[in-house]
């Protein structure tokens, strides 16, 4: 079992950039696959950045390339997503996931029900 929680979101400006945390407990991250998702209001839950468990090779949707990046620190226990050139459009909940794959894919690791484990989720706000 491990457990999740995020937090750093907020109301913040457009343009500027934002660290979000996932802090784990229960289990060691080291087991897991993490990722981050978000979702709108209205609209379907996407993914963001994934991250394997075996080497930390990181992925990214196409659409998310660019100003999203995903990082672990297990000492810490912890996912970082860092967001780069906020947008009123990257207004959502955020949440922080992890799950055990097998064979990994961006396909798979895109997929919200591969995941067992989900945090609360933090609500980022960019005004515009």
């Amino acid at each position: 079992q491990v457990q999740l929680v995020e937090s750093g979101g907020g109301l913040v400006q457009p343009g500027t950039s934002l660290t979000l945390l996932c802090a784990a407990s229960g289990d060691t991250l080291d087991y897991y696959a993490v990722a981050w998702f978000r979702q709108a209001p209205g609209k379907e839950r996407e993914g963001i950045a994934y991250m394997t468990m075996s080497n930390g090779r990181t992925y990214y949707p196409d659409s998310m390339k660019g100003r999203f990046a995903i990082s672990r620190d297990n000492a810490k226990n912890t996912v970082y997503l860092q967001i780069d050139g906020l947008k009123p459009e990257d207004t959502a909940v955020y949440y922080c996931a992890a799950g055990r794959f097998g064979i990994a894919t961006i396909l798979s690791l895109g997929r919200p029900d591969r995941y067992s484990y989900w945090g609360q989720g933090t609500q980022v706000t960019v005004s515009s």
